[in-house]
């Protein structure tokens, strides 16, 4: 049996679904916070158990038989990662994995300025220590994540953001159904893998694509770090939050998130989506 985390979330619930295209339901188990926001996949034969890196107790019980568990990364903020984390990897060894996965970040690494990244780097380190076999899936930087950091560039006509660097763009639907095939296949990915777009860009790329897109010249301003979190302050974002992203564009600087591989376009046998598809997108929401 495989066994999912946090399987009402877009990211791991669309894993199941691409999983219960390619396995019979009987073989599939998710563990929940709430049992009921996952009855649309019992109704279909899954296995749904509650459990919560929260509760150590409740999880070994949700990952019973499992023969491979696929963790989701924590995305509270004011939370320790880490030793959610570690409460995870503890059960999934307790009932007896062969296989834990864990759904890591490219540009894991002890030295980061980006906090996540120092979490997936220790995260990391405690599943080489497991004694199990794992699977670190270093997604890319999700694609989805531009548009609160592009701001209102389809009205404003402007990019206004601090110096960045090249960043990998990655689609977070591609990345769920790359986590399905290589929890439904036969080939074993031990370690790190990487899952990433075929091209990193900087944002005077992605402006030069939204102008592409929008049919209209989309400038790239860049701001001083401090003018740009107080900026940012002034708009109604927390300080807290503001200085946390300002970390992903130092991070970036440093070239955390610029490298690409072929591996996602292997495992989905097509190329992944790209930035130019989701400003087109947003142009046709717009």
């Amino acid at each position: 049996m495989i066994v999912v985390t946090g399987a009402t979330g877009s990211l791991n619930g669309a894993t199941v679904e691409h999983l219960l295209g390619r396995l019979p339901a009987e073989r599939i188990g998710v563990s929940v916070r709430d049992t009921s926001k996952a009855r649309h996949f019992a109704d279909r034969g899954v296995r749904v158990r509650r459990g919560s890196y929260e509760d150590p107790a409740a999880l070994r019980h949700s990952f019973e038989g499992a023969e491979q568990v696929l963790l989701v990364s924590s995305n509270d903020p004011h939370a320790d990662a880490v030793a959610l984390h570690r409460a995870g990897i503890d059960a999934a060894v307790a009932a007896g994995a062969r296989r834990i996965l864990y759904t890591s970040h490219q540009g894991a690494g002890a030295d980061s300025p980006f906090r996540p990244a120092r979490d997936h780097a220790a995260t990391e380190q405690l599943l080489a220590d497991s004694g199990v076999a794992w699977t670190a899936l270093r997604n890319g930087f999700y694609a989805h994540s531009l548009g609160r950091l592009l701001g209102p560039w389809r009205r404003s006509g402007t990019i206004t953001a601090p110096a960045d660097g090249p960043v990998s763009w990655t689609d977070r639907a591609d990345a769920a159904e790359a986590a399905a095939v290589i929890l439904a296949g036969d080939r074993a990915f031990d370690g790190p893998v990487t899952l990433t777009a075929r091209r990193a860009v900087t944002f005077d790329d992605v402006a030069d694509l939204a102008s592409k897109a929008a049919g209209r010249t989309v400038e790239r301003v860049t701001l001083d770090d401090e003018r740009w979190v107080a900026a940012t302050v002034a708009a109604g974002t927390p300080e807290e939050m503001a200085r946390m992203t300002l970390t992903t564009f130092q991070a970036a600087r440093e070239g955390r998130f610029a490298g690409v591989d072929p591996l996602l376009a292997g495992l989905l046998g097509r190329e992944p989506r790209t930035v130019a598809d989701r400003l087109a997108a947003d142009v046709d929401d717009a």
